[in-house]
C-alpha cells in the first residue's frame, strides 16, 4: 500500500524511483480505508535527507499511512529554508489537538549538550508528555531515544571517550518480542555518537525492557512495552552513503575522525560501504507499524488516551 506524504515533497520523487508507491492527498482521500497517521518530529538539520530515509522505510508495508511532519518552533533550523518548513511542515501547536498513531521523535546533532541546555528542550519536554495521551506508539531515535529516557524515566546519558562510528554486530536478548520478529540471532546497524546510555541505569526501571543490546556499543533497543514506548540508540534508517558523508564532513573540518568500523571493506574510505542493514532497517519499521500500531491502535483514532 501507498504511503500518503505532502503534495510536491521532494522525496517522493527519490521514492517514486526506487518502487516505493507514494500517493497525494487527493487521491488517498478517494480510498475507503483509516490509513495509519504518524507524526514525525524532525529534529535533524538536514531535513528532507531524514524524511527520504524514514518515509523509505514507513512505505515499504501492506499499510496505507499518511505522515505528518512538525519542527520545533522554538528553534528555527538553519540549514532548512523557510519556505521549506512553511510548505512541508507544521509546529506543535498545528497537531497538539489531533490524535496519532504514531509518533516518530528522531535523533538531532545536540548530544553533546545537556538537555536542559538544547534550545527546544522545554517545547519537546511539552510533545513528550503530549504524546502520552494523543499518541498510540512512540518511536524514539538515537538522541531522541537518550532524551525520551531521560524525560521520562530520568536516565542520563553518558559522554564516550570515543565517538561510536560504523556498522555493529547486535544479538537479541528477548528471543520472541515482536518488534524483532523475523530478525536473526545476530544482526548489523549503524552507529552515529558521542553518548551512551547504561545498562545499570535501565535495570532499575521495572517498566523497561531492554530487548537488544551489542557487546561493542551496548544497548540498542529498550521498551516500556505496556505504554507502547520504543528506545533505539542506532540508526537502521541510514542510507549507504550516510556514514561515508558524515566521516568526509568531520575530516573536512579538520576533526581527524576514525573511520567508522565494519563499514569499508578492508577499512579503506576510498572502496564502497558494504550495506549490511538494509533488510534489518525495513523489518524494523515494518514490524513496529504493523504489531504495536496497526494491530493495537484504536480503530476510531479519537479514542486514544
Amino acid at each position: 500500500m501507498p504511503i500518503k506524504i505532502p503534495n510536491n515533497l521532494p522525496a517522493s520523487n527519490i521514492l517514486e524511483k526506487e518502487n516505493i508507491f507514494v500517493m497525494d492527498a487527493s487521491r488517498a482521500y478517494s480510498q475507503d480505508i483509516r490509513p495509519l497517521k504518524i507524526l514525525i518530529l524532525n529534529l535533524m538539520p538536514m531535513k528532507s535527507v531524514t524524511e527520504t530515509q524514514l518515509l523509505r522505510l514507513l512505505g515499504n508495508t501492506p499499510l496505507q499511512v499518511e505522515v505528518d511532519f512538525i519542527y520545533t518552533a522554538s528553534y528555527i533550523p538553519t540549514h532548512t529554508s523557510e519556505d521549506y518548513l512553511t510548505e512541508f511542515y507544521g509546529t506543535f501547536k498545528d497537531v497538539y489537538k489531533k490524535k496519532y498513531d504514531g509518533l516518530i521523535i528522531t535523533g538531532a546533532p545536540v548530544e553533546l549538550m545537556d538537555f536542559e541546555e538544547v534550545a527546544y528542550w522545554s517545547e519537546l519536554a511539552e510533545i513528550m508528555d503530549w504524546s502520552k495521551k494523543n499518541v498510540w506508539s512512540t518511536f524514539h531515535i538515537c538522541w531522541g531515544a537518550q532524551a525520551g529516557l531521560y524525560h521520562h524515566y530520568g536516565i542520563p546519558k553518558y559522554n564516550l571517550d570515543e565517538k561510536f562510528s560504523g556498522v555493529y554486530e547486535h544479538n537479541l536478548c528477548v528471543k520472541h518480542e515482536k518488534l524483532f520478529r523475523g530478525f536473526d540471532d545476530k544482526f548489523f546497524v549503524p552507529h552515529s555518537r558521542n553518548t551512551t546510555t547504561k545498562k545499570s541505569d535501565v535495570e532499575k526501571i521495572p517498566e523497561l525492557k531492554i530487548l537488544s543490546e551489542s557487546d561493542e556499543v551496548g544497548i540498542y533497543a529498550i521498551a516500556n512495552l505496556e505504554a507502547r514506548q520504543f528506545f533505539i540508540t542506532g540508526h537502521a534508517e541510514y542510507d549507504p552513503y550516510t556514514l561515508k558523508n558524515e566521516y568526509n564532513r568531520d575530516l573536512k573540518a579538520g576533526l581527524n575522525p576514525k573511520i567508522p568500523q565494519n563499514y569499508f571493506p578492508n577499512d579503506n574510505p576510498n572502496l564502497e560501504p558494504v550495506v549490511k542493514w538494509r533488510s534489518v532497517a525495513h523489518l524494523l519499521f515494518a514490524n513496529w507499524l504493523n504489531y504495536y500500531v496497526y494491530q493495537e491502535t484504536p480503530f476510531e483514532i479519537d479514542s486514544i488516551c
